[in-house]
């Protein structure tokens, strides 16, 4: 008798241990598991449009609207943030709720552990179809022809169409739901009500350049230096709101997204970070994808990581089993922006982004003299990365890896209604 109720309270135990280990795994780590060789972590440390700047004094809304700061989360680089502080953040807010005891007494462990059970519990967001409608503009109130910008308005209609027709054809119709992390990317500014999404290599330097002119940060976009936008910590981030912040916004923000051609986009990137000294890019990717990719790799080659060639990286970029993670320079926009989870107003492109962007700016109020920058954020006596440039690129590629580059961004050219570059390709 006495084995048996011993055996009973051993299984007990072990079932008990088994569901409370369940229940503090974080969901936001097991996302990248869903594709394998994609490690997140890496690609968060340095780009052209990095997540904002270092943690000190990060603001965060409050329920009542009022805003916070937030203590820096740990020594990390600039532009770093991984991929569970959108959680970290809200567990400090409530952390801040828990007086500890006299002297950091009891009250300090209490403190911790609801830190923790913050941290692990997943926070997810009912999507909220967008309540927003494009301002109808009469073509005099936008200084434009009366044929232009009817034109324009039904350009949005068809992109915004294309986009939604192809999630409901290829996209699971279950529950859905927004998360911080699907969020992460999408930047805030409140006196207009804009949302934007960056997407990198396809404008998002000079979209944060006006994001902070239309915020009352600068006075002109020309003003703003490469690292202020990128490392200023000026932009506030959808995921540093609370649930009700994020919702709210979501449903009554004009959200926006640009997106680009995606071979050109691919070529655009691995020109910036490879064939230009980069304290990043050589040492982090250029090592492992020489290691992995290239026969009888110079000791120098290994030792600085630079040199890397188009056919490498795209072996690197069709690797399941990568190397190193991928990176938003060359991740899918479907995966940067979630279009399928989140119902964006207004889709703009790259290849027509001057009168994109000013119709944008016209249709949010934007002072008259706003208009979207045109220099090159950087390498500015180098050629902008066209269509003939980008088929150069690809021309040093077979037919199967093309085509397998193609597959990989293939919901990109559907949902954005994006030709295919070559004719061989199926």
């Amino acid at each position: 008798m006495r084995l048996v109720f011993m055996f009973a309270c051993i299984v007990l135990f072990g079932t008990a241990g088994l569901v409370i280990f369940i229940h503090l795994q974080d969901p936001v780590e097991i996302i990248p598991q869903q594709t394998p060789g994609v490690k997140y972590n890496a690609q968060r440390h340095r780009n052209d449009c990095p997540p904002g700047g270092s943690q000190a004094g990060r603001v965060t809304g409050h329920k009542s609207g009022a805003l916070a700061k937030v203590p820096p989360l740990g020594s990390r680089g600039p532009g770093a943030r991984s991929r569970e502080q959108p959680l970290d953040s809200l567990a400090l807010l409530v952390g801040e709720q828990a007086k500890p005891g006299p002297e950091g007494g009891r009250g300090q462990p209490r403190q911790r552990r609801r830190r923790l059970l913050i941290k692990k519990t997943p926070i997810v967001i009912a999507l909220n179809s967008s309540a927003v409608t494009l301002a109808q503009l009469r073509p005099q109130e936008a200084g434009a022809a009366e044929g232009r910008w009817q034109r324009l308005y039904r350009v949005q209609r068809e992109r915004k169409k294309t986009m939604r027709d192809t999630c409901a054809k290829y996209k699971s119709g279950g529950r859905r739901a927004v998360t911080p992390y699907h969020v992460s990317r999408i930047f805030v500014e409140d006196k207009y009500r804009v949302l934007y999404c960056e997407v990198p290599k396809a404008g998002c330097s000079n979209w944060k350049r006006v994001l902070m002119v239309l915020g009352g940060l600068a006075s002109a976009t020309r003003d703003i230096q490469h690292n202020t936008v990128h490392y200023g910590n000026t932009l506030k981030r959808l995921d540093a709101f609370d649930r009700q912040g994020i919702s709210h916004r979501l449903s009554t923000y004009t959200k926006m997204l640009f997106v680009r051609e995606p071979f050109e986009r691919l070529v655009s990137a691995f020109r910036d970070k490879f064939e230009h000294p980069n304290s990043y890019y050589h040492p982090v990717f250029g090592k492992a994808i020489l290691a992995r990719y290239r026969e009888n790799a110079t000791r120098e080659a290994l030792r600085t990581g630079s040199g890397v060639r188009f056919s490498e990286f795209s072996q690197y970029l069709l690797d399941v089993h990568r190397p190193v993670g991928m990176d938003i320079h060359w991740d899918h926009v479907n995966r940067l922006c979630s279009p399928c989870l989140i119902d964006y107003d207004f889709v703009g492109k790259f290849e027509s982004m001057e009168e994109d962007a000013n119709f944008f700016l016209r249709l949010v109020g934007a002072p008259r003299n706003l208009t979207f920058p045109s220099f090159k954020d950087r390498h500015s006596d180098e050629e902008r990365t066209t269509t003939s440039i980008a088929r150069r690129y690809f021309a040093q590629l077979s037919p199967l890896q093309r085509q397998r580059t193609y597959d990989f961004y293939y919901m990109d050219y559907l949902m954005f209604n994006y030709s295919k570059p070559f004719d061989d390709l199926y």
